[in-house]
């Protein structure tokens, strides 16, 4: 397997001046990318300017954050061009895409998507998010830093500015390299891009990590048909594969995550947790997660829930005065 680090730059609307573009927030103005050999050496690069075909002023945070004018954008080629061209210099042997947190390859697609160009995939892409294995390695898994931070903690050489999409794709694959030979276990974290949901059951993503289990489901319509589904909702030991039973529900606290927290007589208590997504195509789909959790915070979910409970009640009670409804 080669690994192909990706680093994008784009540009955006400026809000009073150009309207956003349905469905293209971010228009990609440079494409850089590095190459890595099966033993994490660079052996190809690639970058390339390109051309704005739908904003054409630059935002002034754009503008703040890599130096570069529209002027030099106009020497560049238009996307669709580029396009190809960086797919060509991919190559159809087996790839991992690494990148430097997860929304490179979801904006990627989705500028593929606006000039009706071939998908990289038409379901999850398995990648590596290089921020998060550092924070694996380095961190408490949660905790992410910038490429800047990384590149100094690691003692890598700063031989070229960063923000710019080929600099930044160099260092992240210096870090990537130095994470991989260190420990080539971290390489098992695998991240997914959604931007296209699976489309079929037997196509959702079901992963075992050391400390978690991951479920990606497919498409639905709405929220309700996605939270009564009973693979969704369903409680299993990631570890034994049991089916459990729940000691509390699910319930929301903000309407966008969900919580549970199931009991394995084996392995203990598993608390689940699901955040409900939509993709451009409005639906909807569930990325849930399952992991071993202590007796006391099992006990911290429940007074979460009870809180969560005392919410809603005095939220519904606010609408009932509002209405003029007995409550």
């Amino acid at each position: 397997m080669k690994y192909i680090v990706l680093d994008l730059e784009w540009n955006q609307g400026n809000i009073g001046t150009e309207q956003v573009m349905p469905g293209l927030p971010f228009e990609i103005i440079e494409i850089g990318a590095i190459q890595l050999n099966e033993q994490f050496v660079m052996v190809a690069e690639f970058h390339e300017l390109v051309k704005p075909m739908v904003y054409h002023e630059m935002h002034y945070i754009t503008s703040k954050l890599i130096h570069m004018q529209m002027q030099e954008l106009e020497r560049g080629r238009p996307f669709p061009e580029v396009a190809e061209r960086f797919a060509a210099w991919c190559g159809e042997e087996e790839t991992r895409f690494c990148t430097w947190g997860g929304a490179d390859l979801t904006e990627l697609q989705r500028n593929l998507n606006h000039y009706d160009l071939p998908p990289l995939s038409d379901g999850p892409i398995a990648f590596l998010d290089v921020q998060k294995l550092f924070a694996i390695a380095y961190e408490d898994s949660k905790t992410r830093r910038a490429l800047e931070y990384a590149v100094d903690y690691l003692g890598i050489e700063k031989d070229i500015p960063f923000h710019r999409a080929f600099s930044d794709a160099y260092y992240t694959a210096k870090v990537f390299a130095h994470l991989a030979e260190e420990n080539p276990k971290l390489l098992e974290n695998v991240s997914f891009d959604v931007y296209h949901v699976p489309k079929s059951r037997d196509q959702e993503i079901k992963i075992q990590f050391d400390t978690y289990a991951k479920y990606i489901s497919r498409g639905f319509s709405g929220k309700r048909q996605a939270m009564t589904d009973r693979e969704v909702t369903s409680s299993k030991c990631y570890l034994c594969h049991r089916n459990l039973r729940k000691k509390i529900r699910w319930f929301t606290p903000n309407g966008r995550n969900y919580y549970c927290l199931a009991y394995c007589e084996k392995h203990g208590y598993l608390k689940g947790k699901i955040r409900l997504r939509k993709t451009d195509e409005h639906l909807y789909y569930v990325v849930k997660t399952t992991k071993l959790i202590s007796e006391e915070a099992a006990q911290e979910l429940q007074l979460r829930k009870e809180k969560a409970e005392e919410q809603h009640r005095r939220q519904r009670a606010g609408g009932d005065k509002k209405t003029g409804n007995p409550e």
